[in-house]
């Protein structure tokens, strides 16, 4: 006979192997005892609800199932985005949206504060967390860290201003900028607040100033346009200045970060500069490319100079993209120099005329822009090319002829050489030498279109 007393203990055993967290999966039993949340999602209209799973084999799969419970949670906390919101109004927001909602979404998981946890259950190869948030609790979190991070931002706007006034254009930039992020999580929230004596939706204030501050940045050349000539060896010393404002209201800007761009010989030149405390900065232009298309020097606004490199990403480039980056052309001139040639030019003792290679230069330099001059007074520069031909052997009826050329191009002024060069013993091959040395001729004009005119080009530019 079982006395009351061993059938009450034999039940509280019972008891608390049913109340055992992990659970064989492989008995029938087993799905049984998978508690209420489990089987069934909690819903509640006082709380907001976060379920996590994790496979046991996975390491670390208790802090996973934390963190799968917690985004779910998050993902409760709808983003209700208001008509009169920055992330109503940006351009971008259709594209930007989703990634918007995505972001914050995340950011709210790591934010949570508040929640509780209501349970853990496990089995075999299962990890499963189950928090929760009061609904009431969380709108006065929210409510408290919004109204801080308003108030910052508001105060990083009147600062913005103050910088402004002073010329300060990049910090002023920095401080809008850093008052958007602050209240990054609200962009899609009513944001109302009072400014100057009236209501207005702090972010989009915010974006407007910063749209005020790159489209009222106005930039002057000087000289408008960049004359290149041989006279000052193709440099030209340019005056930048950047002024903000408008309706002639205009203040210097220092420290300005610009970018300064000109087609050069070897690629296109990129000059990071910033202005001085006049609102000023000087840039010498320099061996441009003459053949360069368009031929101009472009001076822009370095937008990312602007941006601090610890600001997030995702959220700048949806505020910069649709900014005015200000920007001022000017047109650089070239005028080749004057040349005047002496050239003395034989085959065999005899002139050859136009059958030289005096006229392929010639040609080809004044297609460049170069231009011939009759009196030695009036040239920039003075090419002298000698040419002579000496007869070679003979073979099977064909006659060789060599023929040695030389020019040097030199500063009329100063005397000294610019570029020099020449080619010994061409070879031209006829049925005579007198042809043969025609041949000659022909064939060094050949190398002298490949080579001297870009090698001349190359040493004034």
């Amino acid at each position: 006979m079982i006395r009351p007393l061993a059938i009450a203990l034999l039940l509280l055993v019972a008891g608390c192997k049913g109340n055992k967290a992990v659970v064989d999966a492989n008995t029938p039993s087993g799905q049984d005892l998978r508690p209420e949340w489990v089987r069934s999602r909690p819903s509640s209209s006082m709380y907001y609800v976060g379920i996590g799973l994790a496979n046991k084999a996975r390491p670390e799969f208790q802090e996973t199932a934390k963190k799968n419970a917690l985004n779910d949670l998050a993902s409760e906390i709808s983003v209700v985005v208001e008509g009169n919101s920055l992330l109503y109004t940006l351009d971008q927001r259709s594209r930007f949206n989703e990634s918007f909602t995505s972001t914050i979404n995340t950011r709210t998981s790591e934010q949570l504060e508040g929640f509780e946890l209501m349970g853990t259950w496990e089995n075999g190869t299962e990890y499963w967390t189950y928090y929760r948030l009061s609904k009431s609790e969380h709108a006065r979190i929210k409510a408290e860290r919004k109204a801080r991070a308003m108030g910052n931002a508001k105060d990083l706007l009147m600062r913005s201003r103050e910088s402004l006034a002073n010329g300060d254009l990049r910090g002023a930039f920095d401080q809008d900028m850093r008052g958007l992020l602050a209240i990054r999580d609200y962009w899609g929230e009513n944001d109302l607040v009072e400014l100057d004596g009236r209501q207005v939706p702090l972010a989009n204030e915010l974006f407007s100033d910063l749209q005020r501050l790159t489209s009222g940045i106005r930039f002057s050349i000087l000289p408008e346009r960049c004359e290149l000539t041989y006279a000052d060896r193709y440099r030209r010393e340019l005056l930048i200045s950047a002024k903000h404002g408008t309706n002639g209201n205009l203040r210097d800007l220092a420290q300005l970060p610009v970018v300064i761009t000109w087609p050069g010989n070897s690629g296109r030149v990129t000059e990071m500069k910033s202005t001085d405390g006049a609102g000023h900065v000087r840039t010498t232009v320099q061996q441009v490319d003459a053949n360069g298309s368009p031929r101009e020097l472009v001076v822009r606004l370095d937008m990312d100079a602007l941006i601090a490199k610890e600001h997030d990403a995702t959220f700048v480039r949806a505020l910069t993209s649709s900014l005015t980056v200000p920007e001022k052309r000017a047109t650089i001139d070239i005028t080749m120099p004057r040349v005047f040639m002496r050239a003395q030019e034989t085959n065999l003792g005899q002139p050859v005329g136009d059958a030289g290679v005096s006229m392929v230069i010639r040609e080809e330099l004044t297609k460049r822009g170069f231009r011939f001059v009759e009196r030695e007074a009036d040239g920039d520069m003075l090419l002298t090319l000698t040419g002579t031909t000496r007869q070679g052997g003979e073979s099977g009826g064909f006659f060789t002829t060599f023929l040695d050329l030389n020019f040097s191009f030199r500063d009329r002024r100063s005397g000294d050489v610019i570029h020099e060069g020449g080619s010994q013993g061409v070879k031209g091959i006829q049925l005579d030498h007198q042809r043969a040395g025609i041949d000659a001729y022909k064939r060094a004009a050949q190398d002298v279109r490949r080579d001297l005119v870009p090698a001349m080009m190359k040493a004034i530019m």
